[in-house]
């Protein structure tokens, strides 16, 4: 890819999954197409959060815990004298408000300040108000942010397009979406006449789990909910792929972000995970987008959108038999869709109720403090007792969040 200026990008949650093959994108187009303007991660991985910002020539790095200032501070340095530089080491800013700082400093033209949202958790929330409300494009992989204050995320836009989807379901439905018209969503340009959209179809690989009946699942332990049979992904999302809370997710996210009601959002079970994802039109036809699982494909859409870069991943292969199948959702072994979908139409908290309590269910059953069957049937217990809010507030999501995890945790107690 060569542009005249390069993009200015911000990457939150640098150290995990989509950070790390994010920079690899990053490296792979050269410094004439990107320039790396921040870094953040937690802190759990303060020496490859150290070696990121010197390679890629970073001016600050975001830290969430307040107690890693120190340290990181000494691997720059560290990493400055191995690499031979001298002079200053990038700015350090730390604490809980730190990636959302530094995700609201970018600003420019569309396309020219891009920020991703990598980070795993509704803590990425406030860092995707805040990219939006500085007017750079949002590259979104943190699906919860949107889950959790998916209204707030609308008002926090400052055009059309801002937000450019990065989990691969959602890049696949907006790249099919160019096929015909739609024009609402937050991703869609302003188009006019009436939507040709039908339903979107999400694809699934069934996780590690597919085919068992719901009595073979209950003695399941996190090393096995851990091995996702596609994709390497964080210990959270990876078990939520198995429980299928993630595709719940997923479907409130697509939900929310093309304007199609929950209800005309469908799951399908296609164990490849080479169709990403399907929109079905009006007229029968229907348009999925297809690539070899591979994440760099998503990101890299997300930075240059609607552009596309050059050989970011290997194309599927024509000259080879090859087959794609797919099958319906067993949805009394996987229930977790369907609470999503319910969920997505109760009110505009019970999502983040969802989101929330699932959180602290799945720490639970990493903790072996919960059985595996528990996360989803703890889930519907606490949704089942949240009434919802009308037209939340940011402190009123924050409230039902702490409450729901309050809940969860009583619950997950209670079960001893």
């Amino acid at each position: 890819m060569s542009v005249a200026t390069p993009t200015d990008v911000v990457i939150l949650g640098s150290t995990g999954s989509i950070g790390t093959q994010a920079l690899e994108v990053v490296a792979a187009a050269g410094p004439e197409a990107f320039r790396v303007r921040a870094l953040s991660a937690g802190g759990a991985n303060l020496e490859l959060l150290a070696e990121q910002a010197l390679a890629f020539d970073v001016p600050v790095v975001a830290v969430a815990d307040d107690g890693a200032v120190g340290r990181l501070r000494d691997l720059l340095a560290a990493a400055a004298r191995r690499a031979g530089r001298t002079g200053s080491t990038p700015e350090v800013l730390a604490g809980p408000r730190a990636a959302a700082e530094v995700a609201g400093a970018l600003s420019g033209a569309p396309g020219r300040a891009v920020v991703l949202n990598g980070i795993t958790g509704s803590v990425g929330l406030a860092p995707t108000l805040a990219a939006l409300r500085s007017g750079a494009t949002l590259a979104l992989a943190n699906k919860e942010s949107l889950v959790v204050g998916g209204a707030l995320v609308r008002a926090a836009q400052t055009r059309p397009g801002q937000v450019v989807p990065v989990d691969s379901e959602h890049s696949a439905i907006a790249q099919a979406l160019r096929g015909g018209r739609h024009e609402k969503g937050m991703t869609s340009e302003v188009l006019t006449g009436r939507s040709e959209v039908r339903r979107l179809i999400l694809t699934a690989s069934g996780g590690p789990f597919r085919g068992r009946a719901r009595a073979e699942l209950s003695g399941v332990t996190p090393e096995q909910a851990l091995a996702h049979p596609t994709w390497a992904m964080g210990p959270v999302v990876t078990v939520n792929s198995s429980t299928l809370v993630n595709k719940g997710l997923e479907l409130i996210e697509a939900h929310l972000l093309f304007d199609v009601p929950a209800e005309d959002v469908t799951v399908v079970v296609h164990p490849q995970s080479v169709v990403h994802s399907m929109v079905e039109f009006v007229d029968g036809s229907t348009l999925a987008q297809a690539s070899p699982p591979d994440m760099r494909l998503p990101i890299a859409l997300g930075l240059t959108w609607p552009e596309r870069a050059a050989g970011v991943a290997a194309p599927c292969r024509w000259d080879a038999p090859t087959a794609w199948t797919f099958e319906p959702l067993d949805e009394e072994v996987f229930p977790a869709v369907a609470l999503a979908r319910s969920a997505a139409a109760a009110s505009a908290t019970h999502p983040a109720v969802l989101n929330a309590a699932n959180e602290q269910c799945v720490a639970a059953f990493l903790a072996s403090r919960l059985p595996y069957l528990g996360i989803v049937d703890v889930v519907a217990e606490v949704l089942a007792e949240h009434d919802g809010t009308a037209d939340p507030s940011l402190e009123d999501v924050l409230a039902v969040e702490t409450w729901a995890r309050a809940r969860a945790d009583e619950l997950v107690a209670a079960r001893g």
